[in-house]
Parts: C-alpha cells; structure tokens; sequence
C-alpha cells in the first residue's frame, strides 16, 4: 500500500486544496479534523469524537482523499459503513460532493438492501473507488468466492456512528467482518465516528485495535434544555406516559419556529401524538407528518425530503431520525416525556443546530410530576458529561455461526486460523476453542439431536481441516438471511389499489376483524382483509380505533439518568424550576413516607381496595425490575404460598396479593439478597419459556430456521412453531447445544437486564434499607398501582377509578 509522508510537501499541496475547498464554503479546518488527516496519512486507526453538527464527516474523508490525489488507482479505496438506509442516502450525497470539489475520479457508490439491482451490477464489476454500506451489505460482499480480489485495493474503513452499533449484535457482525478484512488487507485503517458515548477508550480500541488513536473536538457544543412547566395552579398528572394534556402548549411551541422535529419515545405514542396535533394543526395538512420504523421507506423518505427542504413545518418520530442525517431547516426539537438517557436527549437535541458553532436546544415536555425529576436529572448529567458507555457484546455465538458460514463461502477457511482471526476482535477475544468448535459442529452436523437430517449438514470440513460450502440451496438461503435485525413477525398494510403503508404486528391485525379500523402512518384506516401477510385497508371515515401496540415497549431508563435521579430526588430543595414545581409532590411523598437519600433503598406497605402492595424503590429501569419483582414474588412464596401478581416501571416495583405476609426491614433484606440470583431467576421468571421465545431470534441468526424468501415471508406462528419444536428437541437430546446457551443468555441480559438486577441487589445489601407503612398509596407508590390496574380493568373503568383514586390522594394531601 502505497504512502506518503504527512510532512512531504506532496502531501502539504494535497491538503492545501482541501483547505481551499473549505475556504470556499467559507469556513476554515477545525484542529480536530486536520488532525484526522494527518493521522489518515501516518497509517494509524482510531475514533472521531466530537459534538453532532461539527464537521465529523469532512474529518474522516479528508485523509483518503488526500490520499487519492496521491496515489490514483482503480478499485474500492474506501468503505464507508453506516447503521440506517437513510443515513447512507445523505452520506453517499455529502461524500460524492467532497469528492467532486477535490476533482478526484473516484466513483462514489451505494449499496444496501434496497440498491437497484443497477447498483448492484456495479459493484459486482468494481465500478466504484468509494462504497457506502451497511453492516449487513459488507457481510453478503464477503460471502462471495472473489471476495480477495474484490477487496484488494481497500485502504480504509469508516464506521459512521459506531456508538449506535458497538453494543448491539449489528455491531459484533461488523467487528467479524472488519477481521476478515484485516487478515485481506494487513495495513487496513479503520476509523469511527461518534458523537454521543460516555466509554470512548473501550469503543475506540473495540474498533481500531490497541494502536488505535482517539481524536476530539475542543470545541463543545452547546445545548439548552428547556422544561413545558405546569403554570399556576395547574392540575398535573401524578401518573402517564402520553402527555396529552400538553397539547396546546405543543403546538405553540411548534408553531413559533419554522419547522419542528417532535419525538416520542415509542411508535404508538407518535402515532398518537400525530393524530392530536393533526386534530388541532392550524396549517396545510401536508405540512404535518409522522416518521417511525415501520412506515413504508419510500413514505419516510418522502418525510425526510420534506424536512430538508422546508416544506413540513412538523415530523412527530420516534429514534428512527435520531441519527445524524442534516436536517439544517429545524428550529426546534421537543422531546415528549423523559428521554430516559442522556446521550439521547443530546443526540436529540442535535437535530436541531446542525451546524458548527451553532448551539442546540430541547423543549421537554413532561407527561406527569415525576418526569419533571428526571429532565432535571437529565441536565445535571449533560453539564457534568456524564453519558451512557456502550459497551461491546461478548461471545455472541449465533452472530459466530453466521460469520463462518459466510466465511465458508467467501472461499472457505481453515480452522486454525479462523478460530485465530476471531480471535482477534473484542467480542472474541476470550472464546474458548471448545465454544468454538461446538458452534463449527452445528454447522457441520446440527449439532447431535440433528445429525441424522442433512438439511442440516452446511459445512463441509476436509481432512486438512479446511471448511467450505458445496450446497448451493445452503448458500443461497444463507445470502437471503444475512444480518442480525430479526424484526418481530409482521404484517404489511396496503391501501386495495395497493400504495404500500408499511407493517404492523402480526399479532395485532390478528385481533381486527374486517371494518375494524385503526390508526397507522398518521392515517384512519379499516381492515378489508388479510391475505398473504398482507392487511389489506381503505381509508376510514371517522376517527376511531385503535393503535398498533409494537414488541420493544418503552424505553428503560438509563443506569447514568438513574443514578443522577436519586441524587436529584434526595435534593429536593434544589433552585432547579423544575424542582420547585415538582416540590409541593415531594413534601407529600416526605410527609407519608419518606424521600429516598442516594445510598438508601425505600420499601413501602400500602392496603387498598384490590388487596396489601409492598413496593420497593431500587431506580434500576423497568427491564431489571421486571426480573427483580418475579424474584421477591418467587422468594415470598417460599415462605407463604399465595397469588402473587407484580408491576413495575423505571423508579420501582410493586407486589400484590390479596393478603400479603407479614415483613419487616429483615425480612425485605433477606427477600433482597444477592445469593442465589440466577438460581431464583430460573425458577421465578419460568426461563425455559422465555429463553424458547427468544431461541427463535437466535435460531434465525443462526440460519437454523429460514425467514422465507423475499416476498413469501413466514409467518411468527411459523416461525414460533418451527423454533419452537428444534427448541425442545434440542432441550432434550441436546442440552449443551450452544443456540440454546446462546438464547438463554440473551433472555437474562436483554429481556431481565442481569447485570443490572444483580447491581442492584449488591447496591441494597450494602446501603441502607428503610421500611414504612403508609395509610395511603404515595406519590412514588401511585403510577405503580396503576400499571398494576391498567391490564385488569375496562379501559373506561381503568380511567374513572384512577381519577377517583387521584382526588381522594390530593384532597388527603391537603388536609
């Protein structure tokens, strides 16, 4: 590979057009990004970190290119991988416009899962210098016999926002797929870019190895976070997540700018959200849209051209434009209830200022009093810079047997230096050679249960220990099935004359019956029928129905946002406006209670009409609690057998019965204890089912099931049943199977947050425990009974009995 020195005047005259392009966008190199080029050009690796809006892009290009004007050559120079189809569709157009200004003859190319099969023909000649793709792109170009000679002059790879990559399955693919191409290519660069990450040294070595070199903006980006304040004598919710009630201070806010990005932290609540607004919006009703990740693509690309242009004035999205595609005509960014982490709330915020030196800002909208705590909360953490680290997954052996199956095909490998290539990214790093070569057995046999069915034969091995694929049904079903996204099963929704709207669930059209309507893509629709997993629907003409409910629920709050939380809470005086707004709550929860100090865990006992609740404050996130509350539920039925039901959300946990035993401080200590977690997690949680749910996540990755072909989907009780019946075959026969190692550790750290619940434990057996019986239901106590009632009742009589329960809180309250 061919170089040259960063000090040589060639390099200098390369630079100085760079320099002159910037000079005629009127702006000047900022140090970090010069200092991206020069490392570029010393050969080295690293991570770009530096705020959203601040020229990360140009850093990272700006040494290739240099490095093009060097050293001219023919074939793919550069990879450029990014997490989103969206995102690829701005870079490819900010890459092919530097590119163009540095009059460099490179051919700047896209390929996703949605490229023309044009674009694909292009690359398969090697029409292109420069290639922006997807994780999931980069794995299917290394399945192929040629995937040497493809790759033989690659120079680089950029990662663009590898913070939203490194702690995910997604993630582990690309650290596979980036080891590869370093054993093609030695001398390889590989550089992130991240804006948004509190464990920069850990991500950047995950990525660029131990030579690597971490480079950050001086310059800090400034962000203000402003709160929708209850006004005077405004009756406020103690409990919710939906917010409504803000609405017109919402549509202010909006209309006083340009054009609005509103986010909502769940597909359903932007749905809903877009719905009120549209019921109210004073404008076009073109001007409004909504954008979330089951909306037809070309219906959100048609949003996101909205947005650059200036013709929407209001997109309501959930994470899906999270992501750093420049929208440079938003003014305003509003945040409906808590972000439940602070690098989303800045990474949020960031759409809106999406420029150098040009400062960003948030509007909060809280949908009860206690988020008010947590916006706050949210602040402290951002000035003190303290953000969520993302940290890389260990040993994920179904993204494993992908990778060698892709590896096989891909020319095939040899064990011994497969096992050491693997061996050389983070995820891998300490995999045992027996996990390893239980994983090559699957792939060679199906492990024992299933070496007598050879559809379940797909490698196979030499004498010299050399793998490779022979089936060409094995390979074109793994080609089909690359990637690690295993969206829930669902059902697309089509207009009759056929304009596609997107998908839904399969297990909520399930529940429709035709003339049933529904809300979707901001649109009144009714079911006219289902075919083929497809929902066919004609407009609606009224209002009414319900709302697609999507797997995945509601976001957790943060372990850094929690942790800040307690700090906040326990400093209730505090000058913040939203701490005085939120202070007349606090004296109630004092006065009946007590207000939980940093290092203390509050447990509550509480009598209603439903039965005795006891309710435990550890402020772990909703997924930890989820597992903690089955523990306690399990661990009290050891000692009195009884019914026990639970509800948690991100502050706590409650357990009900009809009459619960009798507990004091010692007893909740020893229902606390850390000692035998996992075991009490097995029993309570009933594992064997969850981890079977999930073995069909694991089992699609794995390539052990099919997801049919393009078009002819299976449907999830296919799915469901198919994974379902290898599961208990495996379970059987086949115990140590490492797919089911695999799904029952995903359950533990995906669905129950283990090392959290396990934290949190640790953190009450070693703080102090405070134990109170309460007359009444409290202020921290109140929004868990009432997701305890939420799944019992009627939705009329859920309503009406929490109002009633409310006014009798609040007039208690005031005496």
């Amino acid at each position: 590979m061919p170089t040259t020195s960063t000090t040589s005047a060639a390099w200098r005259r390369a630079e100085a057009r760079l320099r002159d392009w910037f000079a005629a966008l009127g702006r000047k190199p900022a140090p970090f990004q010069r200092a991206a080029w020069k490392a570029w050009g010393d050969g080295r690796s690293g991570l770009i970190h530096a705020p959203t809006g601040t020229g990360k892009t140009l850093a990272a290009v700006g040494g290739p290119l240099i490095d093009g004007l060097l050293h001219p050559a023919k074939g793919l120079q550069l990879l450029w991988i990014t997490p989103l189809r969206s995102l690829a569709t701005d870079t490819t157009g900010h890459l092919t416009a530097a590119v163009e200004a540095m009059e460099l003859r490179w051919r700047v190319l896209r390929r996703t899962g949605d490229s023309s099969s044009a674009e694909r023909a292009r690359l398969r000649r090697g029409d292109c210098e420069l290639l922006v793709t997807t994780p999931e792109s980069l794995a299917l170009l290394l399945s192929y016999p040629d995937t040497a000679a493809r790759f033989a002059n690659l120079r680089g790879v950029v990662v663009d926002e590898w913070h939203e990559l490194i702690a995910s399955k997604r993630g582990t693919l690309l650290q596979l797929g980036l080891a590869r191409l370093r054993t093609l290519r030695p001398e390889l660069r590989v550089w992130g870019l991240s804006a948004t990450l509190g464990n920069l040294h850990e991500a950047m070595h995950t990525l660029a190895g131990d030579g690597g070199v971490l480079i950050g903006s001086a310059a800090r980006k400034r962000t203000r976070i402003d709160t929708a304040l209850p006004g005077p004598g405004e009756r406020f919710p103690w409990a919710g997540h939906l917010g409504l009630s803000q609405l017109g201070r919402v549509v202010q806010a909006v209309l006083e700018v340009r054009t609005a990005l509103v986010f909502a932290n769940t597909r359903s609540q932007a749905e809903l959200w877009h719905e009120a607004l549209a019921a109210v919006w004073p404008e076009p009703p073109e001007t409004l849209a909504v954008h979330h990740g089951s909306i037809d693509p070309k219906l959100r690309l048609a949003t996101e051209e909205g947005l650059r242009t200036g013709a929407l004035r209001c997109v309501v999205a959930t994470s899906s434009l999270d992501l750093g595609v420049d929208f440079s005509t938003v003014d305003r960014v509003i945040q409906i209830g808590s972000p439940k982490g602070v690098a989303r709330l800045l990474q949020r915020a960031g759409r809106s200022g999406h420029a150098p030196g040009v400062p960003s800002s948030i509007l909060c909208v809280p949908t009860h009093l206690l988020e008010l705590a947590e916006i706050a909360a949210a602040r402290r953490a951002l000035a003190a810079g303290e953000l969520e680290p993302r940290h890389p997954l260990r040993g994920c052996l179904d993204v494993l047997a992908q990778h060698l199956l892709t590896r096989a095909l891909g020319g095939g490998f040899q064990v011994d230096q497969a096992y050491a290539e693997v061996g050389t990214t983070r995820a891998y790093a300490q995999l045992p050679r027996a996990q390893f070569d239980a994983v090559l057995n699957y792939l060679e046999h199906g492990g024992t249960a299933l070496a007598g069915y050879p559809e379940y034969h797909k490698l196979v091995r030499d004498q010299d220990g050399y793998c490779r694929v022979e089936s060409r049904r094995v390979a074109r079903l793994h080609r089909l099935s690359i990637g690690t996204i295993t969206a829930d099963g669902s059902v697309q929704v089509r207009y009759l004359k056929g304009a596609r709207l997107g998908a839904v669930e399969e297990s909520f059209i399930a529940r429709l019956r035709p003339g049933d309507r529904f809300l979707f893509a901001g649109r009144h629709l009714a079911l006219v029928r289902v075919r083929d997993m497809t929902a066919y629907v004609r407009q609606a003409s009224n209002r009414q129905g319900g709302v697609p409910r999507w797997m995945g629920g509601r976001l957790p709050l943060s372990g850094e946002l929690s942790a800040e939380l307690r700090r906040v809470l326990a400093d209730a005086d505090a000058s913040e406006a939203e701490m005085k707004a939120l202070r007349p709550l606090l004296a109630i929860q004092r006065a009946q209670s007590h207000l939980p100090q940093a290092n203390e865990l509050l447990v509550e006992r509480a009598h209603t009409r439903e039965g005795d609740y006891l309710f435990v404050y550890p402020f772990a996130g909703r997924l930890a609690h989820e597992g903690l509350a089955a523990v306690i539920a399990y661990r009290l039925a050891q000692r009195a057998p009884a019914d026990y039901g639970y509800a948690v959300n991100d502050y706590g946990l409650a357990i009900t019965a009809r009459k619960l035993p009798p507990v004091d401080a010692q007893t909740m200590r020893e229902l606390l204890h850390p000692w035998g977690l996992r075991r009490d997690i097995r029993a309570s949680v009933n594992l064997a089912e969850l981890a079977r749910r999930q073995f069909r996540e694991v089992a699609r990755v794995a390539g052990l099931v099919f997801n049919g072909y393009p078009g002819q989907d299976k449907t999830l009780r296919q799915l469901q049943v198919s994974s379902g019946l290898l599961f208990d075959v495996l379970r059987q026969h086949d115990p140590a199977h490492p797919l089911l190692w695999q799904a029952e550790r995903d359950v533990l750290d995906q669905q129950l947050d283990y090392p959290r619940l396990r934290d949190a434990l640790l953190q009450a057996a070693r703080g102090v425990l405070r134990y109170v019986e309460t007359p009444r239901l409290t202020p921290l106590a109140f929004p868990l009974w009432v997701e305890r009632l939420r799944g019992g009742v009627h939705a009329d009589d859920w309503k009406s009995r929490v109002e009633r329960m409310l006014a009798r809180l609040e007039k208690a309250a005031d005496r």
